[in-house]
């Protein structure tokens, strides 16, 4: 059986108490409803209801005197409840019961009164505007008639009912503060309270665009400034330094009292289970602004409010209830969104655009940036406890808008100083620096763009100076095509280039097997960037070319993104290598001229990459064939100028004029050879020593792979076969079945074969014969504790030699036959080689047969 709560039954004593003081036969429903205003738990259902508490006691309290004369009695007798206050009584304790909770509150009582249609005490709430829906929807789901209340709400069950609270909701409505004002309360966040308590950064510079939104705030009509920019460029900032001006009183006239509020979308919403709920918010939202003559209302990421509380089928959303009031003036609005939103959510709804003034904001140049970072250093070197350099926010800025190229300024710089900062705090106290210098700027732009920290260092000298030499020690006999390359990146290193174009972009000409992908490969590595590499032979066909960038609209796969947009994207500084550009089709060169000339390229999604970074090579074999065929006439035997006529051919005049330069491989001479074949031979080092194999090759097995695998027309990747058909093949088979199954060595000769023809002759040295000795050695120690306890043995010479400065009878010389049978037995132990056993067990008979 459910109990009632403490306050329930102070109610109920206080209804017999109103009906004895004023002389009354019975206690009737108006009598409880009068006691329950009292009551915590139904007085805070009731402030949820948005029931005026005053005017209801007033009403009942009239009522009670005046129209219930009638139930005066002569007769001191106490007063007796009627049966409709019993019925309410029991109604609300069956329905406590049946819904499994242990106790009967006030607020279960206050329900169970509206049963009771023909009362006073129900017609007295109705006339309040408060339903039985309104009563149980606020007890069940928390959801208040009145915005806000749900907020001091206490949930009540079988605990004490919490009088701190109770009392909080009487003042608030005993005293009506802030009376309508709670929807703004609840669903805005005030801006100018946030400025007051300084919780908002200072806004620096941006004149022009404040400029416009006060000028536009004063208007007439549609005095609703709308900011559209990219994510990041400061549209929120500029709303909430407006609101830091406007507390501080550096605004004009007309908006010095004005106040702003930002309306959270996600509170409006919210808790809105059933229709009419959302609308029934936002509506008091609006009738709230418009009440207050200096309200404003921002509404950030505004395209949410297109379709937002709209049900299925219906038209009705928060813009639609908002563009009445947009379109008169009654309420000031200001909204941010993203060009990208703005286009497709915002700009189809021509009727709401028109009700808004459009002001573009722009992405700060970088010494505007840097002024703003400036002006925003001593907020974050407070936080951070720590100091900034003028460096360091300089370098923030520059290097961020030159790595960091999917985000805008001053977001992203800003992030790096308060990374920077954050990163200090993951040292131990003793290693914090008190000042931080462009260095670990540089170190968290690195980490942030997920490239190698020295390719963002302002001071890359020494890569840059060594970059030829490393390249000549991995590629022979391209010196003329390295001293290019080199000197173009240096060009665009020294910042003597166009800023919009890519790094490089080079075409790689030559014939095949000289070195022009692995230059590509090696620059990568030098440079420590990423290599993208892309075989055109995949790419002939026309429909393939949409692989790189994306498929159109309406293909399958269209929203996947395209191979190369998405390779850029992740890797923003890399070197991008397309290997044999001329099979192609011709459809990839169009693609690739705004990226050389430009330096970026959009993917079918719209999204926009950039190519500043990165060094372009392409590589051709065009006009290799035909420098190969020997020249007509006397003088030279080999054409020359033939591969620049067959590129002229391939490629348009337009693409040869984007090109930084086209640099020519030439074919590798008989001593560039040798120096190959030395290269073969490290990587097969390296790959032999993980199986503890040492490879031995002479001179003259040099000279007989340089001039088997030589080949002008074929480059160097003819030796590659001659190495792994004499050398590889056979080397196998003794890793895998022979000799070096445990390592060894490899030693390559030139010798006479079997077959009479001469040729590299392998000898294979397994690693076991110097390695079992080592293994004999261990039990070879145990035997020495049985041989020195035989010290009386005279009869052998092996016996006799061994112990030196033995003690004891044995030495005297006279025949023992115990010493003599002792000498038997590490005889039979050395002839059987059983050395560990025989000798230990024999050990402990010595001292039995004492």
């Amino acid at each position: 059986m459910p109990s009632f709560s403490n306050s329930l039954e102070k109610a109920i004593h206080q209804a017999l108490t109103y009906a004895n003081e004023r002389h009354h036969e019975y206690a009737t429903l108006e009598h409880l409803l009068l006691a329950l205003i009292e009551d915590p738990d139904a007085a805070a259902v009731m402030g949820a209801c948005n029931v005026d508490i005053d005017q209801l006691r007033r009403t009942v309290s009239d009522y009670v005197d005046k129209e219930l004369g009638n139930l005066v009695t002569g007769y001191d007798e106490d007063s007796k409840p009627t049966s409709g206050f019993q019925r309410v009584i029991q109604r609300a304790v069956i329905h406590v019961q049946s819904s499994g909770r242990e106790e009967v509150t006030g607020a279960n009582v206050l329900v169970a009164i509206f049963a009771e249609r023909e009362s006073h005490a129900a017609y007295f709430l109705q006339e309040q505007e408060m339903t039985r829906y309104d009563a149980v929807n606020f007890i069940s789901h928390g959801i208040a008639k009145r915005p806000g209340a749900e907020e001091g709400r206490t949930v009540r069950g079988a605990e004490e009912p919490d009088p701190d609270s109770a009392k909080a909701d009487q003042a608030g409505e005993e005293g009506g503060k802030k009376k309508g004002q709670d929807a703004l309360t609840a669903y805005c966040v005030n801006l100018n309270e946030k400025a007051k308590t300084g919780r908002i950064d200072p806004l620096i510079g941006r004149m022009e665009e404040v400029n416009r939104t006060i000028q536009i705030l004063c208007r007439r009509s549609k005095n609703n400034p709308l900011y559209v920019g990219d994510p990041g460029v400061g549209k929120t900032a500029i709303a909430e330094g407006l609101a830091k001006r406007i507390v501080e009183g550096d605004v004009p006239d007309v908006l010095s009292d004005a106040v702003i509020y930002s309306l959270d979308m996600g509170s409006l919403l919210a808790g809105t289970r059933y229709r009419g709920d959302f609308e029934e918010r936002l509506k008091q939202v609006v009738k709230e602004l418009e009440d207050l003559p200096g309200a404003v209302l921002f509404i950030d990421e505004i395209h949410t409010v297109i379709g937002a509380g709209a049900t299925s089928g219906g038209a009705m959303d928060a813009s639609n209830l908002l563009k009445p009031a947009l379109s008169s003036g009654a309420i000031r609005c200001i909204g941010s969104t993203t060009y990208k939103e703005y286009r497709q959510f915002f700009e189809k709804d021509r009727a709401l655009v028109r009700r808004f003034q459009k002001i573009d904001v722009a992405e700060p140049t970088i010494p505007d940036a840097i002024e703003i970072l400036k002006g925003l250093k001593p907020y974050f070197e407070e936080y951070h406890k720590v100091g900034y350099t003028d460096d360091a926010i300089k370098a923030a800025v520059e290097l961020s808008a030159r790595y960091i190229t999917d985000r805008k300024l001053p977001d992203k710089a800003i992030d790096v100083i308060d990374e920077t900062g954050a990163a200090q705090m993951l040292l131990p106290e003793k290693s914090r620096k008190k000042t931080l210098t462009d260095v670990e700027i540089e170190n968290t732009i690195a980490t942030m763009a997920r490239i190698p920290a020295k390719t963002v260092s302002k001071d890359d000298e020494t890569v840059l100076a060594n970059l030829d030499k490393e390249l000549r020690s991995v590629v022979y006999g391209q010196d003329t095509a390295i001293d290019a390359l080199t000197a173009a990146i240096r060009l665009a290193r020294a910042g003597l280039r166009e800023p919009d174009k890519p790094i490089g972009s080079y075409l790689f000409s030559g014939p095949t097997g000289v070195g022009k992908t692995e230059v590509a490969k090696q620059l990568a590595s030098s440079l420590g960037v990423e290599l993208l590499r892309f075989d055109m032979s995949e790419y002939m066909e026309r429909h393939t070319v949409s692989r790189l960038i994306g498929a159109p609209p309406g293909y399958v796969g269209f929203d996947q993104g395209g191979l190369l947009t998405d390779g850029v994207d992740q890797h923003p500084y890399c070197v991008l290598l397309l290997d044999e550009i001329e099979k192609a089709h011709p459809d990839l060169f169009n693609i690739l001229l705004q990226v050389m000339d430009h330096g970026s390229l959009t993917d079918h999604n719209g999204k926009k990459i950039d190519f500043r970074n990165v060094i372009l090579i392409m590589t051709t074999n065009a006009g290799a064939s035909d420098m190969a065929k020997a020249a007509i006439g006397f003088g030279s035997s080999k054409r020359e100028g033939d591969d620049m006529e067959a590129i002229n051919r391939l490629f348009t005049p337009e693409f040869r004029n984007r090109l930084d330069a086209i640099i020519p491989f030439g074919a590798l001479p008989v001593k560039v050879i040798h120096m190959v074949v030395q290269k073969f031979v490290m990587q097969l080092e390296a790959q032999l020593a993980e199986r503890n194999v040492t490879f031995d090759l002479g001179e003259d097995a040099i000279g007989w792979l340089a001039d088997k695998g030589y080949d002008e027309r074929m480059g160097a990747r003819p030796l590659g076969r001659v190495i792994q058909e004499n050398i590889k093949k056979e080397l196998a088979n003794e890793l895998l079945f022979g000799k070096l199954k445990h390592g060894g060595t490899v030693k390559v000769t030139v010798g006479d074969k079997d077959n009479g023809t001469r040729g590299l002759i392998l000898e294979a040295i397994s690693a076991e014969v110097p390695v079992k000795p080592k293994k004999e050695k261990a039990p070879a120690r145990k035997r020495a504790p049985a041989k020195a306890k035989a010290k009386p043995k005279s009869t052998t010479t092996r016996t006799t030699r061994k112990p030196s400065g033995g003690k004891g009878p044995s030495n005297s010389g006279k025949p023992d036959p115990e010493a003599s049978a002792k000498s038997e037995e590490p005889k039979a132990a050395v002839a059987e080689k059983t050395a560990p056993r025989k000798p230990s067990s024999a050990v402990p008979k010595v001292p039995r047969k004492k």
